[in-house]
């Protein structure tokens, strides 16, 4: 139970961070911290919270994450289910409590696109579902290629966080225009449970994609990267 706490409360933070940093910061009248400030917030949260229970239950956040990691060799099956349930709730959690806050500004008429991932028209950038799903397989493959890389038995301890938020930091820099960014599919499936607009008969892709791409990036560490 204190693997699940620390997983949920993990993925809350990543989601109210993340998500919260572009609701409520990105835009903001003169002083939006823009796309840089909302990728920097999504890595500072896991960089924050992998230091702060990843001790406890690994810190995942994310169910391909998980998914790659077990595809990786690092992680059981039989914790699998009960990983991905506390990040879904723990991301939900987040949305929810976002949802909240949002709905107590002055004038409140909506919460438009509650910074839920897209494609095609719900694209910030206006990109279709193939570049979409390209780019989330490749993200998230790289992603577990970091998070395997720098979590093994042979690099200095204590730095992997580091590396992890960074990581997270640059793909969103990257793929903020294209889809919003996922990566994460808990992430996805909670913002998209609450945007106006279609994003929940899109939020299959951000479950297929990014598990995709860990479990291409889990073969890749696993069969050229983890024996010497």
């Amino acid at each position: 139970m204190k693997k699940l706490f620390a997983e949920f409360l993990g993925t809350f933070w990543l989601v109210f961070g993340g998500c919260g940093s572009a609701i409520f910061a990105a835009a903001f009248p003169e002083l939006g911290i823009g796309f840089m400030g909302v990728a920097l917030a999504f890595g500072l949260t896991v960089l924050t919270m992998a230091y702060a229970v990843g001790h406890i239950s690994g810190g995942h956040f994310n169910p391909a994450v998980s998914i790659g990691l077990w595809v990786g060799g690092k992680f059981e099956a039989k914790d699998l289910l009960g990983y991905i349930l506390a990040q879904v709730i723990g991301a939900i959690a987040a949305a929810s409590t976002l949802y909240l806050i949002v709905s107590g500004k002055a004038g409140f008429s909506g919460v438009d696109g509650f910074a839920a991932n897209g494609y095609g028209e719900l694209s910030p950038g206006g990109f279709s579902m193939l570049s979409a799903l390209v780019i989330e397989v490749i993200l998230t493959a790289f992603f577990l290629i970091v998070i395997l890389g720098s979590t093994n038995y042979r690099v200095p301890k204590g730095f992997a966080p580091i590396a992890i938020g960074l990581a997270l930091t640059l793909i969103h820099l990257i793929s903020i225009p294209v889809t919003n960014t996922s990566v994460n599919p808990a992430r996805s499936l909670s913002q998209a449970i609450f945007a106006d607009g279609a994003y929940l008969s899109q939020v299959w892709m951000f479950w297929v994609a990014p598990i995709v791409g860990a479990v291409i990036g889990g073969i890749i560490h696993k069969s050229f990267f983890e024996k010497e």
